[in-house]
């Protein structure tokens, strides 16, 4: 991981951050604090210290992933050469802002759901930015969320495409047992009642309610219950859920709320490194 985190500020820097070069001595010492501009809670700290140290920069954390933080807060205090310092803060700081506004986000979302549902589980998606997909998601479980697959070895997720391809539910799971361990859970992407009752009838572990109304949604429960089926799997919901409509399906008795939303729409927390001289 720091291999990655280094690799990350010298895309950066390219062969030198030129600005920095010129303009700074390189026996110049300067101390420096990360400040938060506006409210939220707090994710990534961890990562930045050791982008700091990879650096040979010196980190004191103020605050810890995962707290409330107000403006002016200081987060972090940093010492060590002028040069370090200032040509990693960016790729520090844009990774704290990025994982911090999720962190936000997600605990904001969560905060409205407990209120009508509070055993319900919010979980992030794989709608993430390709190379920062670990971290988005490690940023999701800071704000008090679940962070569902990281990768695609992490289950298998029976989707629509998948079910087009082979021709039913019962010979996707069929095939999905002989090839992966039992150690692995199995999920059905259910875009209709009966590929819903299919998936249940055939013993997988979760069903996923694709692009369902909440009206939808309650119809399909309510027929799992009938035939005996709903205790037997984990019923999730996804699919165009934002804060607009979300209430509306963690009224329901599902298990899960899974929606992108929290990742690809969560906006930076404002953050700021102020430095002053050694």
């Amino acid at each position: 991981m720091r291999q990655d985190l280094a690799r990350l500020v010298y895309e950066d820097m390219g062969f030198e951050d030129l600005t920095t070069q010129a303009l700074i001595p390189p026996s110049m010492r300067i101390r420096g604090r990360i400040i938060a501009k506006e409210e939220g809670v707090v994710a990534g700290l961890e990562l930045a210290v050791s982008i700091f140290q990879e650096f040979s920069i010196q980190t004191f954390l103020k605050k810890q992933d995962g707290d409330r933080i107000a403006p002016q807060d200081v987060l972090m205090e940093v010492e060590g050469e002028a040069r370090s310092i200032l040509s990693v803060e960016r790729t520090a700081l844009n990774l704290l802002m990025r994982m911090s506004g999720i962190a936000t986000l997600t605990d904001r979302i969560i905060r409205m759901i407990r209120e009508v549902n509070p055993a319900i589980i919010v979980a992030g998606t794989r709608k993430t930015t390709p190379g920062l997909q670990f971290f988005e998601k490690n940023a999701v479980r800071v704000g008090g969320g679940d962070t569902h697959r990281y990768r695609l070895d992490d289950e298998v997720l029976i989707k629509d495409n998948h079910l087009a391809l082979v021709g039913s539910v019962k010979e996707a799971v069929q095939r999905a047992r002989k090839h992966a361990s039992f150690t692995k859970k199995i999920e059905v992407e259910a875009e209709t009642l009966d590929q819903a009752v299919e998936a249940a009838q055939v013993g997988v572990d979760i069903v996923l309610l694709d692009n369902m109304s909440p009206k939808g949604v309650e119809t399909v429960l309510s027929v799992l219950k009938d035939k005996g089926l709903r205790d037997k799997v984990l019923v999730e919901v996804s699919g165009g859920i934002n804060p607009d409509n979300i209430l509306l399906y963690a009224k329901l008795e599902v298990d899960v709320i899974s929606t992108g939303y929290i990742t690809h729409s969560a906006p930076s927390l404002d953050l700021s490194l102020e430095v002053d001289g050694n």
